[in-house]
């Protein structure tokens, strides 16, 4: 059977009208991270079958597939029609098409949401400590708490010295639980860069009436300045109560409404479900805990965080719609007004709607790939190069001048 191909030029002009389209990357994780379109998500070949399903879920969907001249393609394209993919095309030229096509690539995992993340603060001047500031912070005992935006296994990992983990989007609900005086410092912390200041920013966005910082630079900027991590912690910040539940959800929803957020009820879910022509992705963005305790069928599990730093993973459809979900709120209304400002088209269900029949137990997304083929995070685990630390931490401050160069983004900050 002959490959149909689709040239690189329509493949930008689908990204810049905001049409429906997924740009699949059939190599493994670690040759996909050294270049790729800004766009571009990664399903290895092997996988296919394993995920293909879930992520991109119409079948008629456009799905374009290419590799860098290793013979992924043609197989790639057999096993996707076989799984029912009816517009599932080769890129003309694969990624040196792409290149020769004179279009931007774009190093490392996850890249258009860090490139946010760096537009983010390149925009609001997002307030930032060096990790010198805060172990001096420390060390005199100032009044301040350290909260962790990580995923908690990464937190318990390594961790700053007396920090709380408070996942991205539970930031807004949870910080002033953490720090109920508004004298308190907020110091917001990730591994590198990104979900400290997407976290940091959530909460200057959301009116909290602190000081808040990011840790510049995360735990690599801790590590390359020489200083301690803690390992293996357990302190998890608490749910709020009362007063300051009510003043969550309310800041949230005006976060929310400024981003552009849609808010649904069950019955305006069911007539986007019944749209068979657009792509539509359901997620419940609580704490996984939470999630198998009770959610709405349907709706798969990914913390807001996660969601707006690994979008390219749950979301490989450009164009799609999106449904958050969160029986309190905030993490919802917070996690879609990032998502908004990322160029998504996206909507919250009313929390009260999460009340209703609920489905018990993990999403049954596929098991996490074992480590073939694995990118390894310059910020992941305790035993990074400081040289792999700094260069990462130079890409990052690279990707604005970079974005601006790509031109098909389409992100805003509010």
């Amino acid at each position: 059977m002959s490959v149909q191909e689709i040239r690189p030029q329509d493949v930008r002009q689908s990204l810049l009208a905001r049409e429906e389209i997924a740009l699949i990357d059939l190599r493994e994780e670690a040759e996909f991270a050294l270049g790729h379109p800004l766009f571009a998500a990664q399903i290895p070949l092997r996988r296919i079958e394993a995920e293909a399903a879930w992520r991109l879920p119409r079948k008629d969907a456009q799905v374009v597939v290419y590799d860098n001249g290793d013979d992924l393609v043609a197989p790639a394209l057999d096993q996707l029609r076989a799984l029912g993919f009816t517009r599932a095309v080769a890129l003309a030229g694969g990624l040196q098409g792409w290149r020769e096509a004179g279009y931007e690539l774009f190093e490392d995992v996850n890249s258009y949401s860090k490139a946010f993340g760096e537009l983010v603060e390149h925009r609001r001047h997002t307030p930032s400590l060096p990790a010198p500031d805060v172990q001096a912070l420390i060390d005199e005992k100032a009044d301040i708490a350290i909260l962790d935006a990580r995923r908690f296994d990464e937190y318990a990992t390594m961790s700053i010295p007396g920090g709380v983990s408070t996942p991205g989007a539970e930031l807004v609900l949870r910080a002033r639980a953490v720090a109920p005086d508004p004298d308190t410092t907020i110091i917001v912390n990730c591994a590198g860069r990104t979900r400290s200041i997407i976290g940091t920013q959530s909460l200057i966005n959301a009116g909290l009436p602190n000081r808040i910082y990011a840790l510049r630079n995360g735990t690599i900027g801790w590590t390359l300045a020489g200083q301690d991590l803690e390992t293996g912690q357990q302190r998890r910040a608490p749910a709020p109560e009362g007063t300051l539940a009510d003043e969550a959800r309310t800041k949230a929803r005006e976060v929310a409404y400024r981003a552009g957020v849609k808010r649904l009820t069950l019955t305006e879910l069911d007539h986007l479900r019944a749209d068979t022509t657009r792509t539509l992705y359901q997620y419940d963005v609580r704490l996984p805990e939470d999630y198998e305790a009770g959610h709405l069928p349907g709706f798969r599990n990914a913390q807001g965080g996660q969601l707006v730093q690994e979008t390219d993973h749950f979301a490989p459809v450009r164009g799609a719609r999106i449904v958050l979900v969160d029986t309190l709120g905030p993490r919802a209304d917070m996690s879609a007004s990032w998502l908004a400002q990322l160029g998504w088209e996206v909507y919250v269900l009313d929390a009260d709607a999460a009340s209703g029949e609920l489905a018990i137990g993990p999403d049954g997304a596929p098991a996490p790939r074992g480590p073939e083929g694995r990118y390894k995070r310059p910020y992941e685990g305790t035993d990074n190069k400081q040289a792999a630390m700094q260069a990462y931490l130079d890409w990052e401050y690279g990707l604005v001048a970079q974005l601006e160069r790509d031109g098909t983004h389409g992100f805003f900050v509010i």
